[in-house]
C-alpha cells in the first residue's frame, strides 16, 4: 500500500468488510420509518466508502482532484454492483438495481462535495501566494 495512507486504507477494508458481512445476512433488523429509507442506507453507506477512499488515496492522488474524485465513484459503484450481485445468492435476499444506483449516487455526491472543496482550497492557495 505504497503512497496511500495505512489508517484511511485500513477503514476503507474494515467498511467493505461490514458492508459484506450485512449483505450476507438472510434479513436485517432495521425498522422501516418511510417510504425510501433502505436507499437513503445505501448512498449514505457508499457516500462514507467513498470518503474513506479519499482519505486513502489523497496522499498519492490529492494534486489531481477530479481523478481522486472520479475513482471514488468508479471504485464505490463497481463494489455497489458486486455487492448487489452478492446478495442474489443470499436467501431471502435479491439484486436490485436501484439498490446500487442509490448506492453510486452517494459517492457520486460525497466525491463532487470533496471534489470542489478541494478546488476551493486551491484557489484559495494560489490567491494567497500572488
Amino acid at each position: 500500500m505504497s503512497g496511500i495512507s495505512t489508517f484511511w486504507g485500513s477503514c476503507l477494508l474494515g467498511w467493505c468488510s461490514l458492508i459484506f458481512l450485512l449483505s450476507s445476512q438472510s434479513a436485517l433488523p432495521a425498522p422501516e420509518l418511510f417510504d425510501g429509507q433502505d436507499k437513503l442506507i445505501h448512498a449514505t453507506a457508499y457516500a462514507v466508502m467513498a470518503w474513506l477512499f479519499w482519505g486513502a488515496w489523497k496522499p498519492k492522488l490529492g494534486e489531481t482532484p477530479c481523478f481522486l474524485a472520479m475513482l471514488a465513484v468508479v471504485f464505490c459503484s463497481a463494489y455497489g454492483g458486486s455487492d448487489e450481485w452478492h446478495q442474489s445468492f443470499v436467501q431471502g435476499r435479491d439484486a436490485s438495481v436501484y439498490d446500487w444506483l442509490a448506492d453510486t449516487s452517494g459517492a457520486l455526491l460525497l466525491s463532487i462535495l470533496f471534489w470542489n472543496r478541494s478546488v476551493a482550497m486551491n484557489r484559495n492557495s494560489e490567491r494567497e501566494t500572488q
